[in-house]
């Protein structure tokens, strides 16, 4: 959905406030800023930015706004990877299995597939980059299919963490269980099955989980 002039400066306004004071203007903020005669027409912009994808609402939140699509201008301004203060701006960096794990690929760290800007709030500790959840196997830790999760790099963890690990080629996220004789990665939902790591196989830790995002669907 293309966007509006006005809706491509809302979008703006919504980044540069969030670089700015780490959180996005209110609707009678946005309706002072373009002199809106109302918070009717705010609330009719947020609707049409909130269909294309570029932005999410929060429920119940005044200012529960979270940027998707991060404005070009915006983009320029931001420092990469990671904007000041209490904005994080991520890259998507692929897709991570939350049940059999599926093989890793040419573009699963790759290229980013977009920027989000998020408030640092949402995560501890602050990651590093974001993954789309392909999945359901981890839905007992309240993480579904299409979420975007954050993640710590990192090549070490401990027992009863939910890390990104990489086993031979392929990669999953999982709750990591170390025991005296083996390592296994829990599935956190009873129709899966865990995910033995044999002494033959290539293993690594590439992260921590560390918080999602839930992309409006």
């Amino acid at each position: 959905m293309n966007l509006s002039d006005t809706q491509q400066a809302i979008l703006n306004l919504i980044a540069e406030r969030l670089e700015a004071e780490g959180m996005p203007p209110s609707q009678a903020e946005i309706a002072r800023a373009f002199g809106f005669s109302g918070v009717r027409a705010a609330q009719y912009h947020l609707d049409a930015l909130e269909a294309a994808g570029a932005i999410e609402r929060v429920p119940g939140r005044a200012r529960g706004i979270r940027l998707l699509r991060v404005p070009e201008a915006a983009q320029q301004e931001l420092a990469l990877p990671a904007a000041n203060g209490d904005v994080l701006q991520l890259p998507v960096l692929g897709q991570v299995a939350a049940g059999l794990p599926i093989g890793a690929g040419a573009d699963e760290f790759g290229a980013a597939e977009q920027m989000v800007l998020m408030d640092r709030a949402f995560f501890s500790p602050a990651p590093d980059y974001l993954l789309k959840v392909k999945g359901d196997s981890m839905r007992d830790e309240g993480i579904f299919d299409g979420d975007l999760i954050g993640v710590h790099r990192t090549a070490d963890a401990r027992s009863g963490q939910i890390v990104i690990a990489r086993v031979g080629d392929e990669i999953t996220v999982k709750l990591l269980k170390i025991g005296k004789d083996r390592i296994r990665l829990l599935p956190r939902n009873p129709d899966y099955s865990p995910i033995d790591v044999m002494p033959d196989q290539e293993f690594a830790i590439e992260g921590l989980y560390c918080g999602l995002v839930r992309p409006n669907r």
